[in-house]
């Protein structure tokens, strides 16, 4: 069975041509970021891109990636810099977060580009300095403080899915099975309970409850950037073997994302280390892999889903190669 390549839409894929071009490099699906923005008012880039799949002679998957627990910044104005050492005591943090701070807490903001340390209340020291964007994701270290599974954000999107041809819904930050019925409840209220459930393993309560959750979702999304803000970033290439290992065994199909040609956001050509990452994720068994701000707001969105998609297929062939080495051996044994 072909692997999924999925890109995620964005301001830089928008134009009905760069799109038709990811789709010849062999782009199968995309992903939507729904914590920024909705189904209506997405609508313009939405088809945009059903278009450019019909143009290829091609039946392009969209994923909805929810809102859900997930914690981001507030709104701001404009994006600016918040220097290292620096005493900010009026960030837009989500209410849920400030009220739960505790003098000496971490924040990782923005998948923990920018790191901070609670001083007094929502008084934060910048330990890490950055470019701070509102919406950008917000976690407490070594601290659970989420929102509901499904917001009633997520209930307005579930009713409009099927209208807009979402072929997938995201569920993240996955805490416990109960998200999961929650969000398959939800889906059948809105309408849509054939639509595919993604289940985003983005924190350590997901990582210890995965097996609880194959019961409900069709394919386990294995999100490092979060994830690796759960543990040491050291700890997280042993998590998602782990998390491999166990969809493996179970037989439930799961995608991988995050980074996997992060440099191509701003350079043509990816490192080797990326090309390495994406050959080992189809190596463990991965189903569909995805780019996430490489392909919204990279500078080379086609290129990215080139080098993508070839090296799935390169590794691909590898991998068959392998199987019928072992097929032959076993055969010689005999």
């Amino acid at each position: 069975m072909q692997m999924d390549i999925y890109g995620t839409l964005g301001p830089a894929c928008q134009d009905p041509g760069i799109l038709e071009d990811m789709f010849r490099q062999g782009m199968t699906g995309i992903r939507l970021n729904l914590s920024h923005t909705t189904l209506p008012q997405a609508a313009e880039l939405i088809d945009n891109y059903h278009s450019a799949a019909a143009a290829q002679g091609i039946h392009g998957k969209l994923l909805i990636d929810l809102q859900g627990p997930e914690l981001r910044m507030g709104n701001m104005a404009e994006p600016f810099f918040v220097e290292e050492n620096r005493i900010y005591e009026d960030l837009p943090l989500p209410p849920i977060v400030a009220e739960n701070l505790e003098k000496g807490d971490i924040l990782l903001i923005d998948d923990g580009k920018i790191l901070a340390e609670a001083v007094e209340g929502s008084t934060l020291r910048i330990v890490r300095g950055g470019l701070l964007k509102g919406g950008k994701s917000i976690a407490v270290q070594g601290k659970t403080v989420s929102g509901p599974a499904v917001t009633e954000k997520d209930r307005e999107n579930l009713r409009a899915a099927k209208a807009y041809g979402v072929t997938g819904v995201m569920q993240p930050f996955v805490r416990s099975s109960e998200d999961l019925r929650e969000l398959k409840m939800a889906m059948e209220e809105a309408g849509c309970p054939d639509i595919r459930m993604f289940a985003k393993i983005e924190n350590m309560e997901g990582v210890r409850k995965l097996e609880s959750f194959f019961s409900f979702a069709d394919e386990i999304v294995i999100a490092r950037g979060d994830l690796g803000n759960a543990v040491p970033l050291w700890d997280l290439p042993v998590v998602q073997q782990k998390l491999s290992a166990a969809c493996r065994r179970a037989g439930k199909p799961f995608m991988v994302v995050t980074q996997m040609l992060a440099s191509m956001e701003h350079c043509a050509v990816p490192t080797r280390a990326e090309v390495n990452d994406i050959f080992h994720a189809v190596k463990d068994g991965a189903a569909s892999v995805m780019v996430t701000g490489e392909t919204a707001v990279g500078e080379y969105p086609a290129e990215v889903i080139r080098y993508l998609a070839n090296t799935v297929r390169e590794a691909e062939k590898y991998c068959r190669s392998c199987e019928k080495a072992a097929v032959h051996a076993g055969g010689e044994r005999l």
